[in-house]
């Protein structure tokens, strides 16, 4: 069986990495891996060559990005990931094609597999993001997909409630928790080191995206939270840039703006990668800004996350997730809320337990394929 599995960014790749090598491993499968969006672009990194360094040297590379993260720019980059994933997919047919989330180099992706008629396997569906345009890209996916892999039991309901077939929507957890499971995290004495900087009191690990559909622009959101930042004694800021989203580079800016005015006490990297990432998570105070990985990853370190804006709005969340407005005085109360804190944060985490490639790969591989297309609509009994 011919599997496709497509990444456009980082962080995506990280999470994709284990069902990556599940199905590399696994004798049933051919793997075909695609890379695509930011992985192929000097300003964020060429984080394809982390891909090859993993061991993937026969991957398929479809350039897309301009250098421009407008409505216009990111609405020119989806028509080239059109055009480009048209030749990829004549040239490898695969039997069946995985992608993850929400992101628009996925719509397109999801696109062309609906026109060459192969069937979609569709992670972290039936999520809500309504701050973000992702929140309806993602519902259109899980409209061209067949199959479903969900991150909790209420997402797969949503699935099911947008006309899915429950035979084939299942709830497996979400695939960033195998990471945690899995890695061999770093010491902090080696993650320092790798990072090249020294821990203090309070270390904070800073992850903001632009929120699409904010009314506040994203300028003026960021520069709340960097005041609120500034109001921290004896604390380290470790910053992750933000991806190729729409206003993404004014954000980037402004964090090198801010690691250069205070060396001392803050870092940013484009790409940390899951190792260090993850590592970071382990020790840090708290995760700080609006990253998905606040919500799903760190509640499986028992660390606190405060959640800025409504990008997250809507993901079922953990007990140890402090959600504020993009408010410097909101963000300071809860950074020193979290200081004077003795709560161990030893909460449960709703999105699963890490075992999640290895229930997608035995349920693709059980899974005739030939019968999910054509894919009829799931009227729920009581339509």
């Amino acid at each position: 069986m011919k599997v496709c599995i497509v990444t456009g960014t980082r962080a995506e790749y990280g999470l994709l990495k284990p069902l990556i090598d599940s199905f590399a491993q696994d004798e049933r499968f051919q793997l075909q891996l695609c890379v695509t969006g930011a992985h192929l672009s000097p300003e964020f990194g060429l984080t394809y060559q982390q891909i090859i360094q993993d061991g993937y040297q026969q991957i398929e590379k479809v350039e897309m990005l301009l250098s421009s993260d407008s409505a216009v720019g990111i609405t020119k980059s989806m028509g080239l990931a059109l055009i480009g994933f048209a030749d990829v997919l004549e040239r490898l047919k695969p039997d069946v094609l995985v992608i993850l989330g929400d992101r628009y180099e996925m719509l397109a992706v999801a696109s062309a597999a609906l026109i060459f008629k192969i069937p979609i396997a569709h992670l972290h569906g039936g999520e809500l993001t309504e701050g973000a345009y992702d929140d309806a890209i993602r519902h259109a996916i899980t409209k061209m997909s067949s199959l479903h892999f969900t991150s909790t039991e209420a997402y797969r309901q949503r699935v099911i409630q947008l006309g899915e077939n429950p035979q084939h929507v299942h709830h497996v957890g979400a695939i960033g928790l195998d990471n945690i499971k899995n890695l061999n995290l770093l010491s902090l004495a080696a993650l320092q080191e790798q990072l090249q900087v020294k821990f203090l009191e309070y270390n904070y690990l800073i992850t903001f995206h632009p929120e699409t559909h904010a009314k506040i622009g994203v300028e003026a959101q960021f520069q709340e939270l960097l005041k609120a930042l500034d109001t921290q004694a004896d604390s380290l800021f470790i910053f992750t840039k933000a991806n190729a989203d729409t206003h993404g580079r004014t954000i980037n800016q402004m964090i090198d703006d801010y690691v250069s005015k205070n060396p001392q006490k803050a870092i940013a990297f484009t790409s940390m990668g899951q190792l260090r990432y993850l590592s970071a998570m382990k020790y840090c105070t708290a995760v700080i800004g609006n990253s998905s990985s606040g919500i799903i990853e760190a509640p499986s370190f028992h660390k606190p996350s405060i959640n800025i804006g409504d990008r997250q709005k809507g993901r079922v969340q953990a007990s140890s997730v402090i959600n504020v407005n993009a408010s410097t005085s909101e963000i300071v109360v809860a950074i020193n809320n979290i200081k004077l804190s003795k709560e161990n944060f030893n909460n449960i985490n709703p999105y699963g337990d890490g075992h999640t490639a290895e229930k997608i790969v035995k349920i693709i591989a059980e899974t005739s394929l030939a019968h999910l297309l054509p894919k009829p609509f799931y009227n729920l009994h009581h339509v």
